[in-house]
């Protein structure tokens, strides 16, 4: 596995100047965090972290009678600061005891108030799989997801190109991280390939950052037609803001559900979760 940088223009639609900031910034994020730690010191100080076993989180989400994977993040590029003083020793483990069927922790600091060290302080706090969710453009961001404790990885089509998606997923199962691949349109589909666990159509649209839930059941449709011998589980994110919405999207097919604002806008996270789960049909 080559330590190298995908840093490709995206083949997708065109990107909004917030996202081509987003990427940028990353790429420098990267270097920085690159330059700081090297991979073999990486490696050597997350050793043991490495060996340890990971979760799977389709299997979580398959078996889960809610499916839900709840958010961690205190901001969002198109909301600002939405908890900025959440603490992820407090939050994600009554997430868990809520009966969260997994958790996604924001690692981007500058646009979302998150870190790598929330990830670390949760793998000691849960024993549900941990999403790391991030925009990764560089493997050596899979190796500091697994030594931080993830369990799965992002992959966001709208950032890669199909090569690259590829050959991080593939590093990605190499280092026994399942991957989520976000979409938002059929176009996005080309981006599947062997490595992809579970397939999350996203309902916020990354050029206008307007949500439309309807996307999950537009999309419902073209779904059908992915075929092969482990079709990638489905996941709905963003915009799920109420229990009969989950109740409709699982009869369309979708087994997992990424909902973080509607538990985060509030003072306690993990009570609103337990409320929401209260009223899905399970």
């Amino acid at each position: 596995m080559n330590n190298r940088q995908h840093t490709h223009t995206p083949s997708s639609s065109p990107l909004k100047d917030w996202m081509a900031n987003i990427l940028a910034n990353k790429r420098l994020e990267v270097e920085r965090q690159k330059k700081a730690v090297g991979l073999q010191t990486l490696l050597a100080m997350g050793h043991e972290r490495m060996e340890r076993p990971t979760r799977s989180m389709r299997n979580a989400l398959a078996k889960s009678p809610s499916g839900i994977i709840a958010e961690f993040k205190r901001k969002s590029p198109s909301k600002g600061w939405i908890f900025p003083g959440a603490s992820a020793e407090e939050v994600i483990p009554a997430y868990e005891q809520a009966g969260a069927s997994a958790c996604s922790v924001l690692t981007d600091g500058d646009f979302f108030g998150g870190s790598l060290r929330d990830l670390q302080t949760a793998r000691g706090k849960v024993s549900i799989p941990l999403l790391r969710k991030d925009f990764i453009i560089d493997e050596y961001q899979l190796f500091q997801a697994r030594v931080m404790g993830a369990d799965a990885i992002l992959l966001i089509a709208a950032a890669l190109t199909e090569e690259s998606c590829a050959s991080l997923a593939a590093t990605a199962h190499a280092l026994h991280l399942e991957v989520l691949l976000e979409i938002h349109s059929e176009a996005e589909l080309s981006f599947l390939n062997p490595d992809i666990d579970m397939l999350g159509v996203n309902n916020r649209n990354l050029n206008t950052f307007q949500t439309e839930v309807e996307n999950s059941f537009r999309m419902a449709e073209k779904l059908q037609s992915v075929q092969g011998k482990r079709p990638p589980l489905l996941v709905s994110e963003s915009g799920i803001s109420g229990a009969e919405v989950v109740n409709r999207l699982r009869q369309v097919g979708f087994q997992g559900f990424l909902i973080g604002e509607t538990f985060m806008k509030t003072r306690t996270p993990g009570e609103s979760l337990a409320n929401f789960i209260s009223g899905l049909r399970l």
